[in-house]
């Protein structure tokens, strides 16, 4: 499967922040966490429940993205 999903991070800084959901497991996905700060960019990749994944959904701290991050 080669369609990576990519969600937006809340923010209150001026930096960008978004997710790529990398990999679908039974109860948790594996993602890369992406944080562009005035071109500094810095990733790292975490395993997240669907539970929390799912939380942070309902309460709009990821949301999906509809823009490319290249800003």
């Amino acid at each position: 499967m080669n369609s990576m999903k990519r969600y937006n991070i809340k923010t209150t800084s001026g930096s960008t922040e978004y997710i790529d959901i990398l990999q679908e497991m039974d109860d948790a996905y594996h993602v890369r966490f992406t944080r562009n700060n005035n071109g500094y960019i810095k990733t790292s990749e975490e395993t997240i429940t669907r539970h929390l994944f799912n939380i942070c959904l309902q309460t709009g701290y990821l949301y999906p993205m509809t823009e490319s991050p290249a800003a």
